[in-house]
């Protein structure tokens, strides 16, 4: 029998607010449950008494209540949530208005910086205010080309308290990704900060904003934030103005929140572009209010009394998730840099420094800490955490051991799992279980999660497709452009009709936990950031020098590697100055996140027979494992090309 690494002690449990959530469906349904596998069983067979009374204890702000909980729930694609009632996020996140702290910023090297939830409504109320008289209303989208700053977040909430829709992109990324983005949803205001540092060193965006707002000409005003420098130059860049100059003058002004339905837009996420430009998922206000609400309040256990983080950038959904810890009243942390800069302990240090209870960041990032030699346990004070948080990619054996040796002996380790798709999670923490080494602790509340055989059957102890088997209110609304909901489907309910099949490869425990083995399609997840193949094709086949191209995640060292074949053309040789020319152009024009560790030259790319690269099939042969379904290939010969490669050996 595994035993747990952790498990809380009973008075630990008896405080937690999964216990309290769990008493009050005892006394509303006449239950008894005390154990959390009964409150999930539950919660997935009543799901609109489930929903419901998750609405009442997250404490929705609503001017108009709902009629019904949901309509077509049987009908995954078409159910609709909650209709009738008429809320504003913004009015949901800013529902404290006193000193506390409601954020603390910190840069690489600055000094952390603070702001009270009474200053940021003020703050986001003069943004809205300057938003509506620059012709800000429903539906337009506002975009931030931010870092993770406290900026970033006020400007979404005043563009969610219009009823605006917002997107945003992290600084890092190249003028091509910014376009494949934000070319696609027209924004007609685009918040920026002049620059960002990573590892020390200044990096300037006003460059990359030109260019954008010369390519994007929907873009009426640009609001440039002073990061790395306090008087940027701004003549370069059409439409632009400091913040400062942005602002409206007036002090104690309130907020108009705009009432709007459950489902209205508020967020546009991207997919990672596999099979082309990103495509745009428009997330609804409510359903991703209800499912952060739940995800904050039961499963993190979060309270006014905590201070949470998460390493993020702000084109990450994680982002997103974590600033929703607004409508809880907890404190929140924002982060922008290198983690391990100036020091490889930095992230601790801030968690010491602040009191943060709740920490999260990537699997990546823990296993590298590791290998820096950091022990946080000896060099700070983490009396007040109490929860570390993981995801991203799959959290390995080690590292769960990692933490409970090298960072702190009682805490809850909670390896998360969801997804841009969903703006919240499939599989996530659970403060009243036990933790087991590899293994997420449990499925969420309200999610009717099974992993599916080849048959399409739901398994227990094995291997098989996560599958989402029941509607839940954090699916997308639907895509931006997307005639007859053909990219939506065809993203989730192709493979299983009328069920979301969600692309990960994952094993139900017989302890209720779930463990993930990684992408069972072709996107691509080093150090847990999702990266489309696609996006990597189009700067290398722009390449005189290159024919083909086929790109692929290789599992190495606890973590998953890019690599990169390409066919070339006759007479060109794979050179140093030629990989160093590919690397360069993916850097440029995409993050240097996209940069393959490893190029390697290759004389065929295998197809199937209707003209897809076949990606996965080259996955499997490159682990060793058998590809079935030759028979769909053009040219099944070609994967005999990628067996036994040296290069993919070191």
């Amino acid at each position: 029998m595994k035993q747990p690494l952790w498990k809380p002690s009973p008075e630990r449990k008896e405080q937690t607010n999964m216990t309290d959530f769990m008493r009050l469906v005892n006394d509303r349904f006449g239950k008894n449950f005390s154990e959390y596998d009964e409150l999930y069983a539950w919660s997935v067979e009543n799901i609109e008494d489930f929903w419901a009374l998750m609405w009442e204890y997250g404490g929705i702000v609503a001017s108009k209540p709902y009629d019904r909980v949901v309509d077509n729930l049987d009908d995954m694609f078409n159910s609709e949530w909650f209709p009738g009632a008429r809320l504003n996020f913004a009015e949901n996140l800013l529902r404290f208005r006193d000193d506390r702290t409601a954020m603390v910023f910190k840069g690489e090297a600055d000094e952390q910086r603070r702001i009270s939830y009474r200053e940021l409504y003020d703050m986001v109320a003069r943004l809205a205010k300057s938003l509506r008289e620059h012709g800000v209303g429903i539906g337009d989208r506002v975009a931030g080309f931010m870092p993770n700053m406290i900026e970033t977040v006020a400007a979404m909430l005043a563009a969610s308290s219009i009823g605006a829709i917002w997107s945003s992109c992290s600084p890092d990324f190249g003028f091509q990704g910014v376009m494949d983005r934000f070319g696609q949803i027209q924004p007609k205001v685009l918040f920026a900060a002049n620059g960002y540092s990573y590892n020390g060193k200044k990096f300037d965006s006003l460059e990359k904003v030109s260019e954008i707002t010369k390519s994007i000409p929907e873009v009426e005003k640009v609001v440039i934030v002073p990061y790395t420098e306090s008087n940027p130059d701004l003549g370069g860049i059409r439409g632009a103005v400091m913040l400062d100059d942005f602002l409206a003058k007036e002090q104690g002004l309130e907020i108009e929140f705009t009432q709007l339905p459950f489902e209205h837009p508020l967020y546009i996420m991207y997919s990672s572009g596999t099979t082309g430009v990103p495509k745009c998922i428009v997330h609804g206000a409510g359903g991703t209010l209800i499912q952060h609400l739940k995800e904050l309040i039961l499963h993190t256990d979060l309270s006014r009394e905590d201070t949470i983080f998460y390493f993020t950038t702000c084109g990450w959904m994680m982002w997103n998730w974590l600033v929703s810890s607004l409508a809880v009243g907890a404190t929140v942390v924002l982060f922008d840099g290198s983690p391990f800069y100036p020091e490889p302990g930095a992230l601790f240090k801030l968690a010491m420094d602040e009191e943060i209870t709740v920490f999260g960041t990537s699997a990546k990032y823990i296993s590298a800490a590791e290998q820096f030699g950091v022990k946080p346990r000896e060099n700070y004070d983490l009396e007040p955490l109490k929860a570390i948080l993981s995801t991203g990619s799959p959290l390995s054996v080690d590292s769960f051991h990692y933490v409970y040796r090298d960072i702190k002996e009682d805490l809850c380790l909670s390896s998360i799992s969801g997804g841009t798709d969903i703006i919240s999670c499939f599989a996530l923490g659970n403060p009243n279980g036990p933790v087991y080494s590899g293994e997420l602790q449990c499925r969420g509340l309200g999610m009717k999660v099974e992993a599916y055989d080849l048959e399409g059957k739901p398994v227990v102890g094995e291997k098989g497709e996560l599958v989402c088997t029941a509607a839940f209110p954090s699916m997308p609304i639907y895509f931006w452009n997307d005639e007859d909901d053909k990219k939506y489907l065809g993203a989730y309910f192709e493979t299983y009709p009328g069920i979301w099949h969600h692309g990960d490869y994952v094993e139900v425990t017989e302890n209720g936990g779930m463990i993930f083995y990684g992408r069972s399609d072709a996107t691509l997840n080093p150090g847990g950031v999702r990266i489309g193949t696609a996006e990597i094709y189009r700067q290398v086949e722009a390449m005189p020098q290159v024919a083909d191209s086929l790109v692929v995640g290789q599992e190495w060292d606890n973590d998953v590697r890019v690599v990169l074949f390409v066919k070339l053309e006759d007479g060109t040789e794979l050179s140093e100055d030629l990989i160093k020319e590919i690397k360069t152009n993916i850097r440029k024009n995409a993050t240097p996140r996209h940069v393959p560790e490893r190029i390697i030259q290759i004389t065929d790319i295998p197809y199937t027979i209707n003209g897809k690269k076949v990606e996965i099939a080259v996955k499997r042969v490159i682990h060793g494992e058998d590809v079935p379904n030759k028979d769909a290939l053009a040219n099944p010969e070609a994967l005999d090309l990628y067996k036994d490669i040296p290069e993919l050996s070191a």
